[in-house]
């Protein structure tokens, strides 16, 4: 008997698309916004790793050194296998309509309608900022009970106005149905603006994602959420046990600790962001947008063939087609990586 799987499978999943996350042969990968400064993971730490053992259930020994190092209590974090899964738990327990501005990270959208959640997309504005009169009448109509900001934005690179933020907090904590305000914070180390830490305690349905991810330990895949202790409670209720691993844990309580290095490494990216996005005014057909991120979005005629020719050579920058079109997308890497794409860029716009 002959069966169609697609037939069985929920109607919300039908027609969703995975998340694209091709490994493509290159000689200077710039496309996942990653950093180009990595740690050597000691001996000591290796060999404190016990493999026949299940992880650590609450990651205590890296939650202490996290909550000191931000000045929080270990009660208002909570550990994901990256920021993705904390998403994923935030829609699994608060549900939706969820509301998110678009461009923005594909993965709200992707899990909630994974999740079978109505999606309430409102387009930023000329500026890439937030559209606050329409996320306001969309709190007030449609009455989200999660509404995701990501700021820095990915993939545009500029923080949003916190005057229109907190508007927007405060908007959805006094509606008639108040709802959670996720602030993704995943590029927060690489900006100006000091994030939104200290708001936490004024408001209690405001949630802060941060990443470990940026700043050299994709690898590792730790994300966290800092949010009110009830809050925290509600999302741990549906957290898989042993989400972090214990080689995860392990490596990144033994390298966090080393702050200078980790600033060190987050200055040489700052500096060489300014250079590229210098570099990248200096060539003709092209328009960079100004960035608080790790990456520089920029505007090009012919952006699917100036993405192949620069693949052609070996550089990997990421194409915006279908979310920013006309756009690609450089990581900043090291002073020589940011070297061989501008003058990769410079031959393949001839």
């Amino acid at each position: 008997m002959k069966i169609s799987i697609k037939s069985l499978v929920s109607p919300n999943i039908r027609n969703l698309r995975a998340y694209n996350a091709k490994e493509i042969p290159c000689r200077v990968k710039l496309d996942a916004n990653e950093s180009p400064y990595g740690f050597e993971i000691t001996d000591k730490i290796l060999k404190s790793i016990k493999t026949n053992r299940y992880p650590d259930p609450e990651a205590k020994a890296l939650k202490k050194i996290i909550s000191k190092n931000l000045w929080l209590t270990p009660e208002n974090i909570l550990f994901g296998n990256g920021s993705d899964e904390l998403i994923y738990y935030l829609i699994t327990v608060f549900g939706g309509p969820v509301l998110y501005p678009v461009p923005t990270f594909s993965m709200y959208g992707i899990i909630s309608q994974a999740l079978g959640e109505k999606r309430i997309e409102v387009p930023l504005d000329n500026d890439f900022d937030l559209n606050l009169e329409k996320i306001l009448t969309a709190i007030r109509k449609q009455k989200p009970k999660l509404i995701f900001l990501s700021s820095p934005n990915n993939p545009t690179g500029n923080c949003f106005s916190s005057e229109r933020i907190l508007k927007i907090v405060d908007a959805s904590l006094r509606a008639s149905k108040p709802g959670i305000v996720v602030i993704d914070e995943a590029y927060q180390p690489f900006s100006s603006e000091k994030g939104f830490l200290p708001m936490l305690s004024d408001y209690k349905n405001l949630v802060i994602l941060r990443t470990l991810s940026k700043i050299g330990f994709a690898g590792l895949r730790i994300g966290f959420m800092i949010a009110d202790k009830e809050v925290i409670n509600e999302v741990n209720k549906v957290r898989l046990p042993f989400n972090l691993n214990s080689i995860s844990q392990a490596v990144a309580a033994g390298l966090i600790k080393n702050l200078k290095t980790i600033k060190l490494h987050i200055g040489l990216i700052t500096s060489e962001r300014e250079r590229l996005l210098n570099e990248l005014w200096k060539i003709r057909g092209i328009k960079p947008y100004p960035s608080e991120a790790n990456f520089i979005l920029f505007k090009v005629k012919n952006s699917d063939k100036i993405y192949y020719r620069l693949l052609k050579k070996g550089v990997l920058a990421r194409n915006m087609r279908g979310t920013v079109d006309g756009c690609l997308r450089v990581t900043v890497g090291t002073k020589k990586e940011t070297n061989i794409f501008i003058k990769v860029l410079k031959e393949v716009m001839k």
